[in-house]
């Protein structure tokens, strides 16, 4: 129950950042006076809808996002005669550039407003400091780094040389590490997988050295430990301290996505594999991946605290996500219309210098190829992803 609970209510939370985003552009097309005579949430037939003035808005029967219709959203569009003053593509460049670019803007605003939000009712989770103290023994050894423990598998290294939950490490092959993870982290990638090295640990008031055998989980030396983290938390912040909060997770949050796209071409063969989550790009998931780890942060055994902040933290990288996306410069989204807007004002500058007259509109034919081309490449990416997901799930980590 509680998974369904979490993925029904990602899904109401994502139809709403897909409708704010959509009435970003209604709201500033009504104020310039543009004629808008649909907003609806979902697609396909029309489930209900109520018209005001001469905007009808409703729901519809798919619900996997919405939309909003402008008369003469482009010159390819047919307008009645009488609404062809309040056609979009007859509106100065700058009405149309703010139009285009409110639904990104209204995106990165929720973003924005969550996260300070967020700062100061649930607060900003202090991660802590990691130390070498052991927290769990993991009990086996297993396939992979993803894996769990089942039948047939070898008992880790940690449990075969009989470490314990609160053994405080000393020295790892010779190494001191004097309770701090990063050290006890290297010194582990620094030994050899099949190697037995000397590990001693602060067990009450006696130092015992134990003898651990390395095993090899992805190519890396494995132990088979959990470190225990002291110190975590939330701390609650102020409203200037939640603005800097929130202005810096977001900016944090676009390097990621630009480090993940940038990622995702060479982490397609992986989409498949037990390595999927490896790398950024295999990180990468569908609106079916999002619904499922969202079930999987209700149904986890985390604090409400916990689960709350994790599950705002996931409609804010969807608003995020949704802005960042629909900025780039590819036709059919918000990015590929702003580049026609600059393209036209551009040409109208060169054209003026030159003494020729205003050549108008962009020829939208002309582009129909890149744009069913760019199309073509999201859908395939999506049902990609959305195959993934089904088949490979992305799981929260323990």
């Amino acid at each position: 129950m509680a998974f369904l609970l979490g993925a029904a209510a990602f899904v109401v939370a994502l139809l709403a950042s897909v409708m704010l985003h959509e009435a970003g552009h209604l709201l500033t097309a009504k104020r310039f006076g543009m004629k808008a005579t649909q907003y609806f949430v979902g697609f396909g037939p029309t489930l209900w809808s109520r018209r005001r003035g001469e905007t009808e808005y409703g729901v519809k029967a798919i619900p996997l996002g919405g939309f909003v219709k402008i008369v003469g959203y482009t010159p390819l569009e047919e307008v009645d005669p009488a609404d062809r003053g309040r056609a979009f593509y007859r509106q100065p460049a700058s009405r149309r550039a703010v139009v285009i670019g409110a639904g990104v803007v209204a995106n990165f605003a929720v973003a924005f407003l969550l996260l300070a939000l967020m700062a100061m009712t649930v607060g900003v989770r202090d991660q802590g400091t990691v130390t070498a103290t052991v927290d769990e023994v993991t009990a086996c050894v297993p396939a992979d780094l993803q894996g769990e423990c089942g039948k047939g598998r070898p008992p880790s290294p940690a449990a075969s040389a009989g470490l314990r939950a609160g053994d405080r490490v000393v020295s790892f092959n010779g190494v001191r590490v004097n309770d701090e993870w990063a050290r006890l982290r290297d010194a582990i990638d620094a030994s050899e997988p099949g190697r037995t090295v000397p590990v001693v640990v602060q067990r009450g008031g006696a130092r015992t050295t134990l003898y651990v055998r390395l095993a090899e989980v992805g190519g890396a030396p494995f132990v088979g430990m959990a470190a225990k983290v002291v110190g975590a938390g939330y701390d609650r912040t102020g409203p200037a301290g939640a603005v800097r909060f929130a202005g810096r997770a977001i900016g944090t949050s676009l390097e990621g996505i630009g480090r993940t796209l940038a990622d995702l071409p060479s982490a397609i063969p992986k989409l498949f594999s037990p390595e999927r989550a490896s790398t950024p790009g295999g990180q990468v998931g569908s609106v079916v991946g999002a619904t499922d780890v969202s079930g999987q942060i209700f149904s986890s055994e985390g604090s409400a605290r916990d689960k709350l902040a994790l599950f705002l933290s996931l409609v804010v990288s969807v608003n995020i996500f949704l802005g960042a996306l629909n900025v780039l410069l590819l036709l059919p989204l918000d990015g590929g219309h702003l580049a026609v807007v600059a393209y036209e004002r551009v040409r109208v500058r060169i054209n003026r210098l030159r003494g020729r007259p205003d050549s108008g509109t962009v020829d939208l034919t002309r582009l129909m190829p890149l744009t069913y081309l760019a199309v073509l490449v999201l859908v395939g990416l999506g049902v990609l992803l959305i195959l993934a997901d089904l088949v490979n799930p992305l799981k929260l980590p323990q």
